[in-house]
């Protein structure tokens, strides 16, 4: 799949941070394809498996399966090819894992009926430059950004997962097509909550972010529908301006 092969225009990727089926499904009868991308992570694929993919994809959700594959290059390309079979927008594997197994990871979606786009997380949003030096990467969030994300250009990978603070320094450097998706984003007046290196979905596209993943501030919300359309509506005057 291409990134133009797309059922939404929307930059939207709300994250679906339920522990049940049953809660992820109440939020996504609120809302349409054509308002939101929607991902899956740990929490929700653990608690009700691949079923939950399928289902979302049959309502026509563009899906981003968010489970950060880190393992040798073997396994992680057999897990992205059963991924790809579910028929997901995108899947992400860790960069730290290294070329071999990026490239690995790569062909083995290569071949698939509707190939994911593959997207390589780099620096985790809740991460600090404290946090980073204690596991023994004593180097500014920005340039270990910057360096991943050259290493999963150079891999063929379609993008990474990035802070939208290093968006500008990554669209400087790496030639588009290239997909930057940010998380840590907040409208304003929204609590940051775990999140170190956020900002507000305008700051976040007009920096270059190509699609924005938030959670909370719409899952929470008391009207999922009007506060995506909101958000949208805010991201279509971007856009124009």
């Amino acid at each position: 799949m291409s990134p133009d092969a797309i059922s939404t225009n929307s930059r939207i990727i709300v994250a679906l941070d339920y522990s049940s089926a049953s809660d992820a499904l109440a939020f996504v009868e609120q809302v349409k394809p054509e308002q939101c991308r929607l991902k899956v992570g740990f929490e929700l694929f653990l608690a009700a498996g691949p079923a939950i993919v399928e289902g979302l994809v049959d309502k026509g959700f563009d899906v981003f399966l968010d489970l950060k594959l880190h393992d040798i290059p073997n396994t992680v390309a057999r897990s992205c090819s059963v991924a790809a079979s579910l028929g997901v927008w995108m899947l992400n594997v860790h960069t730290l894992g290294g070329r071999p197994m990026m490239e690995a990871a790569k062909n083995a979606i290569v071949k698939s009926a509707t190939r994911p786009l593959l997207i390589g997380v780099t620096v985790l949003t809740s991460h600090s430059r404290q946090e980073l030096a204690e596991i023994g990467l004593d180097q500014d969030p920005a340039q270990q950004v910057l360096a991943l994300a050259k290493l999963a250009s150079a891999s063929g990978l379609d993008g990474v997962v990035c802070s939208a603070s290093e968006a500008n320094l990554l669209r400087q450097t790496i030639d588009e097509p290239f997909c930057l998706v940010t998380p840590g984003i907040r409208p304003v007046g929204s609590e940051a909550a775990d999140q170190k290196r956020i900002m507000t979905p305008v700051e976040a596209v007009r920096a270059g972010a190509s699609y924005l993943v938030i959670g909370r501030p719409i899952t929470a919300a008391k009207d999922p529908f009007s506060m995506l359309a909101s958000i949208n509506s805010e991201l279509a005057e971007c856009n124009r301006a």
